[in-house]
């Protein structure tokens, strides 16, 4: 096995690059769908119905074998709610996605959004904070969807899996610190390898929003994999999805 490094600020990360053995291995890609959704395809202004996920499970298995039901996405469900066009259209996307998913078998593992409401105080944190209190706007209330239980399921699995002995290499789409005691588990009990994709996707008008790989799955992983813009252009559909479950030039 041969070994690369490169630097994440001042931190040296080893690579591990793959070797004839390696590629005999059986594969478990886990995806963490909400995690992927935010740290990457928002950034390229995508949603998940314009990323081909069966090409990039190809991609990330790199001539392994993927395991039988070793492809699993994790994600909240959308509803609809009557009135509301906005969640129509992504409860219609979502089923889009689900199909396109199970077509290609796929084990798709979902948890309820749960509504928030969230209230933002108005003072030195928040941009323009003296124009909005001039306005006697103190603070703002919104409502946000949060996932309930996804890292446990994706844990879950991932202990199943080595425990069963479903797969040597488990691939670890996600950027969840939330994951490590399940990794330290599987690594440590199960002598399992673990595989941790991560992305580097600056965002140019506000720095501090850029996707980095964290540090703490880096150091707690067998194998990295830093993937940037360029590394998945190739896995955008260039088709636009119509509400009416068809795609369009």
């Amino acid at each position: 096995m041969k070994v690369t490094c490169a630097y994440f600020g001042s931190v040296q990360v080893l690579f591990l690059v793959y070797n004839e053995e390696m590629q005999n291995n059986r594969v478990s890609i886990y995806i963490d769908g909400n995690n992927f959704y935010h740290l990457v395809l928002k950034k390229l202004g995508l949603d998940e119905t314009r990323f081909d996920f069966e090409k990039f499970a190809i991609f990330l298995a790199n001539d392994r074998v993927i395991s039988n039901m070793g492809k699993r996405f994790y994600t909240g469900t959308v509803r609809e709610q009557e009135g509301n066009i906005r969640s129509k259209k992504a409860m219609s996307k979502q089923t889009f996605l689900f199909t396109f998913l199970k077509n290609n078998k796929w084990e798709i593992k979902t948890s309820k959004l749960r509504r928030r409401m969230e209230k933002i105080i108005i003072d030195d944190r928040v941009t323009n904070y003296q124009n909005l209190l001039k306005l006697g706007i103190k603070e703002i209330s919104t409502e946000r969807l949060r996932e309930k239980g996804i890292d446990v399921k994706l844990a879950t699995d991932l202990i199943v899996g080595a425990v069963d002995n479903k797969y040597d290499t488990a691939i670890i789409v996600s950027s969840d610190s939330d994951l490590i005691p399940a990794i330290d588990w599987v690594r440590r009990r199960m002598k399992k390898i673990i595989e941790y994709v991560g992305f580097s996707i600056p965002d140019e008008s506000n720095p501090k929003n850029s996707t980095n790989p964290p540090i703490s799955l880096i150091a707690k992983t067998d194998v990295k994999r830093i993937l940037v813009k360029s590394d998945l252009h190739q896995f955008i559909i260039q088709t636009l999805f119509d509400d009416g479950n068809n795609e369009k030039s």
